[in-house]
Formats: structure tokens, C-alpha cells, sequence
């Protein structure tokens, strides 16, 4: 695991955030959680990504 991933799921999260912050004051209060689930589901599946990854190491570890 790279601090690679952790800095992109930090500016992630900073990103959708910072929207957040701006769609609710605008009044768009659909669009603002539309941006949280997508930044959620992209976070997800960056971290499902390396888990997969975690779970072809441990099988090529103990030859499955």
C-alpha cells in the first residue's frame, strides 16, 4: 500500500467537501449529496481495488 492512495483519498474527500460546503450554501441541497455518493463510491472503489489486490498476494503466498 502506497501513501500514494491515502493522499488521493484525502484530496478525495477534501474535494467533494469543499462542493458540499459551496452546493448547500447555493441551495442545491440534491446535487451536494449526489457529490458525496459520488465521491463515496469512487473512494470505495479505489479501496475495493486493493483488497483485491491484498487478497491475489495472500493466494500466491500460500500457492492457492
Amino acid at each position: 500500500m502506497n501513501v500514494d492512495l491515502i493522499f488521493k483519498i484525502a484530496a478525495i474527500g477534501i474535494l467533494v467537501s469543499i462542493l458540499n460546503i459551496v452546493l448547500n450554501k447555493s441551495g442545491r441541497e440534491e446535487m451536494a449529496m449526489m457529490t458525496s455518493l459520488a465521491g463515496l463510491v469512487i473512494v470505495l472503489l479505489m479501496v475495493v481495488k486493493e483488497i483485491a489486490n491484498l487478497f491475489d498476494t495472500v493466494k500466491a503466498l500460500f500457492g492457492f
